[in-house]
């Protein structure tokens, strides 16, 4: 492609013109990319870079089905949703029919944060309380409500930051939080901190409008919260008289492959009362949802302040977010994110008996993490190594990024048609270059770890098995290498070395 700038031009005129706040990847050495197809994007060189954490464009960079129903339909008409048009409604429609049935009214918007700002509006109207409860390490939108409650920005300000009517509760982290992988039930331990906060609120005369939580926290490290804790927590926030707001923002719209919502990997009992969603559900255009029940949505009306917003909802916006369902279903992104992601889970799960600095391999489906430590028996995050990797993996063309409270988490959240080809053509380039880090810094290898703990790799043959198929094999040892609930999780009490 023919470039107007220069990248230097280019990255001089953002100097001068774009707020010094906005940061840009690889700061180094920023990357000037023209164009995407797939799960690749292209510089101006033409060089070919594999993403592996574009989670926006979700089916896809420049998906031609998509870009055709949204040529198709600007073609036509534009216009807010005041007027009656049949794209809004078939829309809420299809989008719904994916939630549990109490889960049935939409608002329509145009980004993660103003979905997740409007979700407060309605904990909040619904029983006039005002306090939320919030989880460490959370990162929900970078407007001023939002930023409010999201410890992973607001704690960047100073330790008088929070905000009195925001309650931050522990991470549900099994594998560096308050109550380990050791303990006897965690999803009861970690709901039992959000009941004590709920009673100390209570006995300082706060009234809790609403908990949210990411389905699985992403900036705060791939967090995966255990079975059965949003389960007790919604019970302990609705008894108190607010509500649960499940924000699926970055996991939704079937990347666990198992199911469609992450919030589903707690089981069939728990519905959330509001859920947010945003980046994957237009596969890069600007739109979100909110979708809540009839109760909560009148409660929301009986103010007597109407709600409009004007590009929300619209033609347009609303024929993109059907041809995105339209490619997740013709095209079974669901179950090759259930392939694919078991895959790269047994391939990452082999470095992580081979590097002493990966700690800990944790995901489901297409949303992944592998926490690297310089110690094992620790768990010492290993910050300086993870940015040393990222940059490494970008010289040979593969886009990772690294997060998490310490920065050591390297993330995979690719786009869904990533293949199993991808999986392993970057765990082989993480493998090479672990041990090329590990034995400039002197870390020894695990060598004595028992060939009974090992994961036994999976050929494509096998892991294009039919899903389900491939939880019943391919593990050698259950303890070692386990698949609960689609959750993959990893034992971590292998043989530690000391250097």
């Amino acid at each position: 492609m023919e470039e107007l700038y220069s990248k230097a031009e280019t990255l001089a005129l953002r100097r001068k013109h774009i707020g010094p706040s906005c940061k840009v990847f690889y700061a180094k050495d920023p990357l000037k990319i023209v164009r995407a197809q797939g799960q690749y994007m292209f510089d101006e060189k033409g060089e070919r870079y594999l993403d592996c954490i574009n989670n926006v464009a979700h089916v896809g960079h420049s998906h031609p089905y998509v870009i055709k129903a949204a040529t198709k339909q600007m073609e036509l008409l534009n216009t807010n949703s005041r007027f009656l048009h049949d794209n809004l409604v078939q829309y809420a429609q299809r989008l719904t029919a994916t939630l549990p049935d109490k889960l049935s009214v939409c608002y329509f918007v145009n980004s993660g944060s103003e979905a997740n700002d409007l979700a407060l509006r309605l904990a909040r109207q619904y029983r006039g309380h005002q306090d939320v409860i919030t989880l460490e390490n959370a990162y929900h939108g970078h407007v001023t409500s939002l930023i409010d409650i999201s410890p992973y920005k607001f704690n960047q300000l100073g330790k008088d930051s929070k905000k009195e009517y925001v309650h931050v509760a522990p991470s549900p982290d099994i594998y560096r939080g308050k109550y380990r992988e050791d303990h006897p039930d965690p999803a009861s331990a970690y709901a039992e901190e959000v009941k004590k906060i709920i009673e100390e609120a209570q006995k300082n005369g706060r009234k809790i409008a609403a908990f949210i939580a990411e389905s699985m926290q992403s900036c705060g490290g791939q967090v995966i919260p255990p079975v059965g804790y949003f389960q007790k927590v919604a019970e302990y926030v609705r008894a108190a008289g607010g509500v649960f707001i499940a924000d699926e923002v970055q996991v939704g719209f079937g990347r666990v492959g198992k199911h469609f919502w992450a919030f589903q990997l707690q089981g069939e009992d728990f519905v959330p009362d509001i859920v947010t969603m945003g980046k994957p559900i237009g596969n890069g255009h600007p739109m979100s949802c909110v979708v809540t029940t009839r109760e909560i949505a009148e409660g929301f009306g009986a103010s007597g302040l109407e709600y409009f917003n004007t590009f929300g909802g619209n033609p347009v916006s609303c024929a993109i977010g059907l041809a995105v369902l339209d490619v997740i279903e013709k095209e079974d992104l669901q179950g090759n994110a259930t392939r694919v992601g078991n895959y790269l889970l047994e391939l990452l799960a082999e470095q992580k008996e081979k590097h002493p600095l990966v700690g800990d391999i944790r995901g489901v489906g297409l949303f992944v993490g592998v926490d690297l430590v310089k110690d094992k028996q620790k768990r010492t995050p290993a910050t300086t190594e993870a940015l040393h990797l990222i940059y490494k993996l970008k010289e040979r063309q593969i886009l990772l990024s690294a997060d998490g409270p310490y920065r050591n988490i390297l993330k995979f959240k690719p786009p869904m048609c990533f293949t199993m080809e991808d999986a392993k053509h970057t765990v082989e380039i993480l493998d090479a270059l672990l041990t090329e880090l590990e034995e400039a810094t002197g870390m020894k290898a695990e060598n004595n770890v028992s060939t009974n703990v090992q994961c036994k790799r999976k050929t494509t043959e096998e892991s294009s098995q039919p899903e389900g198929a491939s939880e019943s094999n391919g593990h050698v040892n259950g303890a070692a290498c386990r698949q609960e609930n689609g959750i993959y999780s990893k034992k971590r009490s292998v043989p530690i070395l000391i250097p």
